[in-house]
């Protein structure tokens, strides 16, 4: 049996209220139609939905505009101003009735908007945090770059001050979404003679400004999620700076912190964005497996639950500690990394339980292709949003109270560091 936990009164009642909303919003009879069970009838009233106009994009309108969309944000900046726990509920209520999980504007939701409200101003708020919403302005996060990805504050690409405004020249790479976004988080270094963390300071800037030069990264699935991103004597004026001249590393922390929370559990498939039906992810996993008899095969059929199991009370319990008002710390850390390496662990015993329907198969076989797919995209999990080995040191120091690593680059001015 999987484990759940029941709503309390205020839950149930704000279950209830989102329902009722939902009744409102939708095509008549989409919510009734799945209470039934009448996949059919979902069907019918899905396609006629779609031809009067519905589709995620009019969704993410419709929602943003709401307050469900983001329902911990302060009202005044479109969100509910609820309980940590309002953004589960929210979340299962979506999927039960067959809607996009996920905001298409995943790392405007997600990222931008909770580091604008902490730490922008309030004409930022008022410009930015409704579109962010509704979709309307799509945002990516500038801050890797070749070299510097893992000890990310060591960047190097400069902004330079020009009266009112800001040159921005160098590199960004791995940047999910940029070909599509109207704007980006950027972290530069605006003072050389300082040490890396204190020459930081946070931007946002318009992906569309002269100078910006975005370019695709083919990756080995085929596709090309991630960007490598060229400033050129860009452009962002001092309106578009969040945060104090220095103060970058502390305003990108807020953002780090959420990337973590963000990811963490979440499935990154069409139906998360378009909407629809998924399986039961544990259903396809055991639909995956050819020969559940097999006694090898049941022993890690039985570990993958109890670790799936583990996974997911432990974000519960990171949920429970963020509704006790809480900000997001290292526990995102924890499950990012569990989850990452259990995606890895699992869809590798997948293809390799499969034989050799794993390395040929017939042009039309949709679950072999599915399975090698996941296999191959499953690499970069734990890469991606915070590098398991960075992810592992955060908790060392922060949750187990290790010593922190050597610092031989503490004090020492930017400019002086050798870098590669």
């Amino acid at each position: 049996m999987r484990w759940q936990v029941d709503d309390t009164p205020e839950q149930a009642a704000f279950r209830d209220d989102l329902r009722g909303w939902l009744r409102e919003a939708l095509h008549p009879g989409w919510v009734e139609a799945v209470d039934d069970g009448d996949d059919d009838r979902f069907a019918r009233i899905r396609k006629e939905a779609e031809a009067a106009g519905w589709n995620p994009f009019s969704w993410a309108r419709t929602i943003g505009e709401s307050g469900y969309a983001a329902p911990t944000w302060p009202k005044e900046y479109g969100g509910l101003s609820g309980e940590p726990w309002t953004v589960r509920l929210t979340r299962e209520e979506l999927e039960r009735y067959r809607l996009p999980t996920i905001a298409i504007n995943l790392l405007g939701v997600g990222l931008a908007g909770p580091t604008i409200i902490e730490h922008g101003t309030e004409e930022q708020r008022t410009r930015y945090l409704r579109k962010i919403l509704t979709c309307e302005e799509v945002w990516c996060q500038l801050f890797s770059e070749p070299g510097s990805g893992s000890d990310l504050a060591s960047l190097g690409t400069r902004a330079e001050r020009d009266g009112d405004e800001w040159v921005v020249n160098g590199q960004k790479v791995w940047t999910s979404a940029a070909q599509f976004s109207h704007f980006g988080m950027l972290l530069a270094r605006t003072d050389p003679d300082k040490p890396k963390h204190d020459g930081l300071t946070y931007f946002i800037v318009a992906m569309s400004s002269e100078g910006v030069d975005i370019r695709p990264l083919r990756q080995i699935t085929g596709s090309a999620e991630f960007n490598e991103v060229y400033f050129t004597d860009v452009r962002i004026p001092e309106e578009n700076r969040v945060g104090d001249v220095g103060d970058g590393w502390r305003v990108a922390r807020t953002t780090l912190m959420n990337e973590r929370v963000t990811l963490t559990g979440v499935t990154l498939d069409t139906v998360a964005f378009m909407g629809g039906v998924r399986k039961d992810a544990w259903e396809s996993f055991l639909d995956s497996v050819p020969d559940r008899g097999d006694p090898v095969a049941r022993q890690a059929i039985a570990q993958f639950y109890i670790e799936q199991q583990v996974k997911e009370i432990t974000a519960f319990r990171a949920a429970a500690a963020r509704a006790r008002g809480e900000e997001p710390g290292p526990e995102g850390s924890i499950g990012k990394v569990f989850n990452a390496e259990l995606n890895q662990r699992r869809s590798s015993w997948q293809v390799s339980n499969a034989g050799m329907t794993s390395v040929a198969w017939e042009r039309h076989d949709k679950d072999a292709e599915s399975r090698a797919h996941a296999f191959l995209r499953a690499r970069a999990n734990t890469i991606e949003g915070g590098t398991s080995e960075i992810l592992r040191n955060q908790i060392g120091e922060r949750v187990l109270g290790l010593p922190r690593e050597p610092e031989p680059d503490k004090g020492v001015a930017w400019k002086e560091l050798r870098r590669n």
